[in-house]
């Protein structure tokens, strides 16, 4: 036998071996994982944006039940920072799904092409637009008639 080489055992593995198992046994289980994460992350956004349209849908509703004449003057410009969403009965959310939520409101008279600027409005167009974290995420438009 020569010196400065080892035997080679058949029934172990050697430190440059073993390590050499841990970097590809790293390298499959990141890609086992990634689709995971991805989905999870997809998940999450998912989850946002339909709570998103259900807290416009909700406040929508809130306008169309207003009587017309008032909702311009309730509700154009109304808005409700991030973190201070309201229900119908106007008590603050307090579950921390809607932590990153705001919305706003716009209102606005339409008038048809064939009418003069003169006469009443008979259209109002609302629109809800929802955030989070600053983001909008959801947008609804309706035209509501006296």
């Amino acid at each position: 036998m020569r010196r400065g080489f080892t035997r080679h055992t058949p029934g172990g593995f050697t430190l440059a071996e073993a390590m050499m198992a841990t970097v590809v046994l790293g390298i499959a289980a990141a890609g086992v994982l990634l689709p995971f994460t991805t989905g999870a992350i997809v998940r999450a956004e998912g989850m946002r944006r339909t709570l998103g349209a259900k807290l416009a849908s909700d406040l929508m509703e809130q306008i169309v039940n207003t009587s017309f004449e008032d909702i311009v003057n309730n509700y154009d410009g109304y808005s409700e920072a991030q973190g201070q969403v309201k229900d119908a009965g106007g008590t603050v959310f307090t579950s921390s799904s809607y932590a990153n939520f705001s919305r706003d409101v716009s209102c606005q008279y339409v008038y048809m092409s064939q009418e003069s600027g003169v006469v009443a409005p008979k259209f109002i167009r609302a629109t809800v637009r929802v955030y989070y974290s600053g983001k909008e995420i959801a947008n609804m438009n309706r035209l509501l008639g006296k």
